[in-house]
């Protein structure tokens, strides 16, 4: 069990913790939720614009070579076109972000990938821009393109750029050839596109020499500076607004193209302007979760105690960018073992972009590391869960840091509890139900949690009411919701009396939706101006800080109870909060934590698998809102179904091009495939995390959710899969006979 005796204490007590309000945690209807459902909440691609135009990108038919001639003139020809521009030199080739300078075109460059950018067709009508982009011809001069990259053979060790640097401790050689046991296998996970509800849109509108841009962003922060610095612009001149998201998923962490693209040609034309993506065209302009070759080593002495652990992984990248999927990150605090090697090498390919996609690291990694668990305990004679037990460290194996809060057991025990796990055969293929093998499967979870910088301005009227301002974004996840609730319950209002303010970069930066630390960063900073709100209140008061409580619009302290409105005299309260990672970021890990069973049933006949109950249980520190933390477990889950049992981005290694980059064969679970999913969690508010006590949900779901189907299906069938997805192909042979 993790050593709670080595745990830092607290330093003092939050706002948070004096709140006496009760609307935080509770499971509160998002507060946006009539606005979507009413049509009232407008997206980046429905923005109001007066009289305009709209674009359609042009992008390569060949996967490597020169551009030679581009003729635009039957695509000038198509009723309704207005422009067709091919020859601006800031237009970029895929992905413009704030931390690289943008990856421009310009005639006579290199084609890097299929599907690479190369112009934008303006016209009164989507529809007309989109027959002139298809009649726009452009000559290629052929080029050599590598689209088979040889994973087993990496050109770069971890570059020095990788989130996640190597890890090497102990003697894992010597660890290696003096144990008892030794399990060494090889995994592999294909490409992820990030595929999002609402598609990458934008409008973008010039006022004079300002530029106005409404985008489908996760994060706002930078967004204008990465946009001003594509058109050579000063950032001031820009501003970016992105109030509603329709899901992100990694793919909207960066500035598009589109932005780009719709802000020249609206500079062009003088007309606003608006570029959408087509299902299609995301597939290459916006970066996606790169295939991975996985070897994972454990070696244990006779009773299981882990003694050497290696996570030793390749991943792919085009040229001319430096992102290394993070695949060993979910390994390294895992599970105990005193030499350790987990390593990511990276293998060039001329692909169109990777990036960070849900869960990065983990997503990917705990498809494998899981796997192998489950495969090693059964080789050991160990139940999963005892082995995961046995091999649960005290305090980080890789750095000897001790934890924050670390409640793995307890998900481990609750879930086994609820779930029936006493029940499974621990021999595969022995449950039938007619022609249906039944199993069950179980997996850890775990994601690295993070303090991001992040600032807001919280805002006391006379009245009592109350306003919250950050450029904070809401993908779907209760942004708007868990503000107003951190807000309430802070300063002790009534929901209702709260207003928030999100999705705009004229507003105090924050973290953005990403990475699972929006939530942590942007509510710490939300807490940190209350308490500043607290403190005035209780000078005003004539009272010290402890002595000051905040409930239904009144403070109350020396045995007095003032309404609000009546403090403040006319006279508004206003304060920035400001969150960033401190001294405990560096003195312990931050995780959060979880465990996943499954239950799958498989078809001896056709190989057809279906999933029928899945449970998991989770520590997420303070839960800020039952319902929406729950929304995005659940739906993390089901990502991780279908990234078990479908989703598989194919490359044609003979162009180079995507042969599924649609929704009609890149396959994502639906309905019918998503069993009754149940989610739990075992709470414990972790104060050394950030001063919400908060650590992140959104990507927690997809870890190990995988693993544990693909655990179930082989404890029903006896066929284990490690090239994934686990599709019926790959069970068909060796499916026991009826």
């Amino acid at each position: 069990m993790a050593d709670q005796e080595a745990r830092p204490t607290r330093e003092r007590l939050t706002v948070l913790d004096r709140a006496v309000q009760n609307v935080l945690g509770k499971g509160i209807d998002r507060t946006d939720g009539p606005a979507k459902v009413t049509g009232e909440a407008r997206y980046a691609f429905e923005a109001p614009a007066d009289d305009p135009l709209y674009g359609c990108i042009v992008t390569a038919t060949v996967g490597t070579g020169t551009v030679e001639q581009i003729d635009t003139g039957a695509a000038e020809a198509v009723p309704g076109v207005v422009r067709v521009i091919t020859d601006d030199p800031r237009f970029p080739a895929d992905m413009v972000t704030s931390m690289q300078a943008p990856d421009a075109w310009r005639l006579g460059r290199d084609i890097r990938f299929f599907g690479q950018a190369i112009g934008v067709v303006v016209a009164e009508s989507w529809e007309a821009a989109c027959e002139g982009a298809a009649k726009v011809a452009v000559r290629y001069a052929p080029g050599e393109g590598r689209f088979d990259p040889d994973l087993a053979a990496p050109d770069e060790e971890t570059p020095a750029t990788a989130f996640v640097p190597p890890i090497a401790k102990g003697d894992f050689d010597a660890a290696w050839d003096a144990a008892a046991f030794r399990y060494d296998e090889t995994f592999t996970t294909p490409i992820h596109f990030p595929a999002a509800m609402e598609p990458h849109a934008t409008l973008a509108l010039w006022r004079g020499d300002d530029l106005v841009i409404h985008s489908s962003l996760q994060s706002m922060a930078g967004s204008a500076r990465a946009i001003a610095s594509a058109l050579g612009i000063d950032a001031d001149r820009v501003r970016t607004f992105a109030p509603f998201v329709g899901g992100g998923f990694g793919g909207k962490t960066s500035v598009g193209g589109d932005a780009v693209y719709a802000a020249i040609a609206a500079c062009e034309t003088g007309r606003p302007v608006k570029v959408v993506q087509s299902r299609r065209q995301i597939a290459y302009g916006v970066h996606h979760r790169p295939a991975t070759r996985q070897r994972v080593r454990i070696a244990t002495d006779k009773d299981g105690h882990i003694l050497a652990l290696g996570h030793n992984s390749a991943t792919v990248q085009r040229d001319g960018r430096n992102f290394v999927e993070p695949v060993h990150f979910g390994t390294i605090h895992l599970y105990a073992g005193d030499a350790r090697s987990l390593t990511t090498s990276l293998s060039r390919a001329s692909h169109p972009t990777s990036g960070a996609v849900r869960s990065p690291g983990e997503a990917s990694g705990t498809m494998a590391i899981e796997v192998a668990m489950d495969e090693a305990a059964e080789r050991l004679g160990l139940d999963p869960i005892e082995f995961r037990r046995r091999n649960e460290p005290r305090v980080s194996p890789s750095n000897g840091k001790p934890f924050g809060t670390r409640k793995l057991l307890q998900c481990y025990d609750e879930g086994a509890r609820m779930f029936g796990w006493d029940q499974r055969n621990p021999k595969p293929a022995q449950m039938r139900e007619g022609d249906w093998l039944i199993g069950m499967g179980m997996a850890a979870a775990v994601r690295g949690n993070f303090t991001v910088e992040a600032r807001a301005t919280v805002r006391l009227e006379p009245d009592g009411n109350a306003t919250i301002a950050t450029d904070m974004t809401d993908i779907g996840t209760g942004t708007y919701t868990i503000l107003m609730q951190i807000v309430a319950e802070a300063l002790g209002l009534p929901q209702e009396r709260v207003t928030v303010e999100i999705g705009d970069s004229d507003l105090p930066a924050s973290a953005g939706s990403g990475g699972s630390f929006g939530a942590g960063s942007s509510t710490s900073a939300a807490a940190l101006a209350c308490e500043r709100i607290a403190q005035a209140i209780a000078a005003k008061m004539g009272a010290g800080r402890e002595n000051l409580t905040l409930q239904d619009g009144h403070a109350i302290a020396e045995n007095r109870r003032v309404p609000l409105s009546e403090i403040l005299g006319g006279e508004p309260i206003e304060a920035e909060g400001h969150a960033k990672a401190g001294e405990h970021s560096q003195a312990h890990v931050s995780s959060s934590y979880g465990a996943h069973f499954a239950e799958v049933a498989v078809n001896a006949v056709t190989g057809e698998v279906r999933a029928r109950r899945m449970l998991g249980v989770f520590d997420v520190g303070r839960v800020l809102n039952r319902k929406t933390a729950r929304s995005q477990l659940l739906g993390g889950m089901i990502w991780g179904l279908g990234s078990m049992l479908h989703e598989d981005g194919v490359i044609d290694h003979r162009t180079g091009q995507f042969v599924n980059p649609d929704f009609a064969e890149y396959h994502v679970a639906a309905h019918a495939d998503a069993p009754p999913i149940e989610v739990r969690f075992i709470e414990e508010i972790d104060d050394l995390a950030n001063e919400a006590g908060a650590k992140g949900v959104g990507e927690l779901g997809n870890s190990g959710s995988g693993a544990a189907v693909a655990n179930a299906i082989y404890n029903a069938t006896g066929v284990r899969v490690r090239d994934f997805p686990v599709t019926l192909d790959k069970l068909l042979e060796g499916l026991p006979a009826l």
